[in-house]
């Protein structure tokens, strides 16, 4: 099989290898999609500790059965799948609440197990003993199944925010995460959302999704802006879906009282503090939330969403490339030239 193989930062090899066969409890998947997900950019331009090279990266998958042994029951050879990235203990606090993204010793797929930048993946016995394959219907494209994973990342940052009929919603950031977002906000009533970036390239691609409002960070006071269209109270909610310092600072001055704020992306490693005005969280009464990667019950919700219409996913597609062509879907990642890019095994 042909394999995109990660041997450290900017150095990404496609190799012929030896196709895997299951052992007891795996499922063989053949990858008929991949997303490229921002982590996988910065993996790939400045490595990541869970990442030892060489190793397959990549896991936002979609793909078919191929194979699986004689212990795995409930799924048939053919089956249209995705797959949760998490791979939990089975056994912490967490894993018994399926919370397997918090577990405490959490690995993931891509990460420590091979990932989907390649002809075919197994699926290893602990996620499959997890209920990690989840079928998908057969009308829905594969690109689209891809897109699950994401999506299921932000509705679980959302779920702490409790978004209702009448907010106001500030996104920072508009990639592809950003604009899911805004999507899944308006799908719960937001009476306004505001969009925030520093590239009109950005806001510019953003424009098919529902959006009520762009702020270009350079060229707007982001804070003046939304104050002046909340009567100076403030929004709601406030999503951070960009690695900016700034943009976790500036989200404390234009949230309403008892407003909700999500950081939802970390910061970079080598800067990763903020200052921090608590006396604003104190007096205003404000709920500050983290996120990180989703469980299988947000993975179904997703799953649902997708699937019935009520998010389009084919909307966030903006480029379909081949394996061979993984280093150059990096680039258009990175550069905010598109928004998903899918590769295609």
């Amino acid at each position: 099989m042909k394999s995109a193989v990660y041997f450290g930062p900017e150095d990404i090899r496609i190799e012929e290898k030896e196709k895997p066969r299951c052992r007891e409890g795996e499922i063989l998947l053949r990858i008929r999609a991949c997303a490229i997900c921002g982590t996988d950019v910065r993996i790939y331009y400045h490595g990541q500790k869970n990442v030892v090279p060489p190793q397959v990266i990549g896991h936002e998958i979609a793909g078919i059965i191929e194979d699986f042994d004689d212990t795995v029951s409930g799924y048939e050879r053919g089956d249209k799948v995705i797959s949760v990235t998490s791979v939990g203990c089975g056994q912490c606090e967490f894993c018994r609440e399926g919370r397997h993204n918090l577990c405490l010793d959490f690995k993931a797929l891509g990460y420590h197990y091979p990932g989907g930048f390649s002809e075919y993946m197994i699926i290893p016995a602990e996620a499959v003993k997890q209920g990690n394959v989840t079928k998908v219907p057969e009308e829905l494209a594969f690109e689209e199944a891809a897109l699950i994973e994401p999506l299921s990342c932000c509705l679980n940052g959302e779920e702490y925010l409790n978004i209702k009929e009448g907010d106001t919603v500030v996104v920072f950031g508009a990639g592809p995460i950003g604009c899911m977002h805004v999507e899944l906000a308006k799908s719960q009533g937001a009476k306004r959302t505001i969009l925030v970036d520093i590239s009109r390239e950005r806001l510019s691609l953003a424009e098919r999704f529902s959006v009520d409002t762009f702020i270009n960070s350079r060229e707007e006071d982001v804070v003046a802006k939304v104050l002046s269209l909340t009567h100076n109270l403030g929004a709601e909610v406030i999503i951070v879906a960009c690695s900016a310092n700034v943009a976790q600072e500036e989200s404390l001055r234009l949230v309403k009282k008892r407003g909700r704020i999500s950081f939802f992306a970390g910061l970079p490693k080598d800067k990763p503090t903020i200052s921090l005005d608590s006396n604003i969280i104190h007096y205003k009464e404000i709920s500050l939330f983290g996120a990180f990667a989703s469980s299988k019950k947000q993975y179904e919700k997703a799953l649902s969403l997708v699937s019935s219409g009520k998010i389009e996913a084919g909307k966030f597609i903006t480029n379909t490339i081949g394996l061979d062509e993984l280093v150059q879907g990096m680039e258009i990642t990175r550069s905010g030239q598109g928004l998903k890019v899918i590769v295609k095994p």
